[in-house]
């Protein structure tokens, strides 16, 4: 049943792109040479559409009749208008908020199912018509009886039934690309769909997105460089999301913020420090950052304020890939290719026989012509084919967990090179890696861990008399076992023994204690506890 689900997919997407005359687009691909037959045998090639309308319409035609999936697709690479022709470009921005919406008495119908009455009695407002419309949901203007003004999401009908059956086209092409493609065990694949799939499948679930929201609002709260809107938990639900109404001049529309006086430097640089800050800070970064999903509060014209929606999508990294990225943005800003080889190989990224000095030199020719340029004389696209010829040459696995954030990167440098393409990206975030490191590694750093950890410390120091009280027994047992009476120094050993592992506890603890606390003077606790240290060092067990 699923291989016959599988082909009828694959057939309708054959049609689709014929229909809108892109076969021989698809079929001049390198990846599908191999397939052209089927569109040569196939009956839809008889009969074509006509080509008339311009190929970046029928391009976006065809990934929306496609579905969800295929339009999440466009809107990723609509951000970077430096890297497609202008013609497609151009077609495919319309995909991040002005893909057709689905009917109005379908959403009324929906908000009805969900909340279990019409919606002129949930809401003292409600517009049926959509105010835009993306891949897997569309919203819709609406007052609370309350009196705030919101939108609502929801989301489209059978959305769910068509990504699902999506996903298993693309698992499929994954086992085929791995099992076949010479690149297929290094590019991992199969690993970059699984996580693709949770990632889809989140944005799926309104009420996750709903915590997202509220936690990146968390985060910012107070923030005069990013604003997050308000959720309305009491009137959420899976399919259906409310929070607060906001109002500003989407972030593609560069002529309205010049004529209303944006100061359009800061704000580019503004948008660099609040991607570090969440990747690295916060470590929950908004991961869907295209153009129609990013707005500009410009009450202030020279302190503008973003103001983000669509939160169905958010990453986060665990502790020992977000050092690693770290460390490697740093050595790349201080031009130190060395360590940026040397962490690939600690990390696991490349196989730990590659040699350092040959991977540095190769990312030394890629990335050395970057520095001390503006976006807008650097090519990023080149530099990414140019990185990923490195990575096959020395045998670089993809890591599946940082694709979400690599996609992310890109769609915050191309919204960089359409705000103010002189911006130092580099420059712009390398105060914030620096400080995060600097928090990460300092005293203090290391007294706000213990804080957090200070209920486990707590727990098995009050144990830790009664472990040592039974070793000492032990130990005296052992002595006692032994035929020759132990004459007085060694008696003095054990009691000069036993008094500073008491000591040393006692005075152990109450480090812990003074440095959890963050107890002033900083320098009591740490003191305390180096000759807590000592103490137990003396008392270590002699030979």
């Amino acid at each position: 049943m699923f291989r016959i689900r599988l082909v009828l997919r694959l057939l309708t997407i054959q049609r689709v792109l014929v229909r809108h005359g892109l076969d021989e687009i698809v079929a001049q691909t390198h990846l599908l040479r191999p397939l052209r037959f089927l569109f040569l045998l196939s009956p839809w090639t008889w009969v074509r559409r006509s080509t008339a309308l311009p190929r970046g319409v029928r391009i976006r035609e065809a990934l929306q009749e496609l579905g969800p999936i295929y339009v999440k697709f466009g809107q990723s690479i609509s951000t970077r208008p430096d890297l497609l022709p202008a013609d497609i470009g151009t077609e495919l921005a319309k995909l991040q908020d002005q893909v057709p919406p689905f009917p109005a008495d379908a959403a009324l119908d929906q908000v009805a199912q969900a909340f279990g009455r019409p919606a002129d009695e949930v809401f003292a407002e409600f517009d049926a018509e959509a105010m835009a419309a993306a891949s897997i949901a569309q919203v819709h203007a609406a007052r609370l009886v309350s009196g705030e003004e919101v939108v609502v999401k929801l989301l489209r009908p059978n959305v769910r039934q068509q990504i699902k059956r999506d996903l298993e086209v693309l698992h499929t092409v994954a086992r085929l690309a791995q099992r076949f493609w010479p690149d297929g065990r290094r590019l991992r694949p199969v690993e970059v769909v699984a996580e693709y799939e949770k990632t889809v499948l989140n944005e799926l679930d309104l009420m996750r997105e709903a915590a997202n929201a509220a936690q990146l609002r968390g985060n910012f709260l107070g923030s005069e460089m990013l604003y997050v809107p308000e959720v309305y938990f009491d009137y959420c639900s899976p399919s259906v999301m409310v929070m607060e109404r906001i109002r500003g001049i989407p972030i593609s529309d560069i002529e309205s913020l010049r004529r209303a006086g944006t100061n359009i430097p800061k704000l580019a640089a503004n948008g660099v420090e609040i991607f570090f800050t969440q990747v690295f800070r916060h470590n929950f970064f908004h991961a869907d950052m295209h153009p129609g999903n990013i707005f500009v509060d410009v009450t202030d014209p020279d302190n503008p304020r973003y103001c983000a929606v669509d939160f169905g999508i958010v990453g986060t990294l665990d502790d020992r890939d977000r050092r690693y990225l770290a460390e490697n943005f740093i050595a790349f800003f201080d031009r130190d290719y060395h360590r940026v080889a040397r962490l690939h190989v600690d990390s696991g990224w490349v196989p730990a026989g590659t040699r350092v000095d040959e991977l540095e030199s190769a990312i030394r020719t890629v990335c050395e012509p970057m520095f001390n340029k503006p976006l807008k004389d650097i090519s990023f696209g080149q530099v990414l084919v140019r990185l990923f010829q490195i990575a096959r040459q020395f045998n670089m696995e993809i890591q599946p967990q940082l694709v979400l954030l690599e996609k992310t990167l890109v769609n915050i440098e191309g919204l960089g090179r359409q705000l103010y393409p002189e911006l130092d990206l580099w420059q712009t975030g390398q105060p914030v890696l620096r400080e995060w490191m600097a928090e990460r590694t300092g005293p203090r750093a290391l007294a706000q861990q213990l804080r957090r950890d200070l209920p486990e410390i707590q727990y098995a120091l009050e144990r830790l008399p009664q472990a040592l009280g039974r070793f000492v027994d032990r130990m005296l047992e052992e002595e006692q076992t032994e035929p020759r009476r132990p004459d007085r120094r060694t008696m003095r050993g054990w009691a000069r023994h036993r008094y500073l592992l008491a000591t040393g506890s006692v005075m152990l603890i109450a480090a812990s204690i003074l440095i959890g606390l963050n107890a002033e003077p900083i320098e009591l606790g740490w003191g305390v506890g180096a000759s807590a240290l000592v103490l137990l060092f003396m008392a270590r067990p002699r030979p």
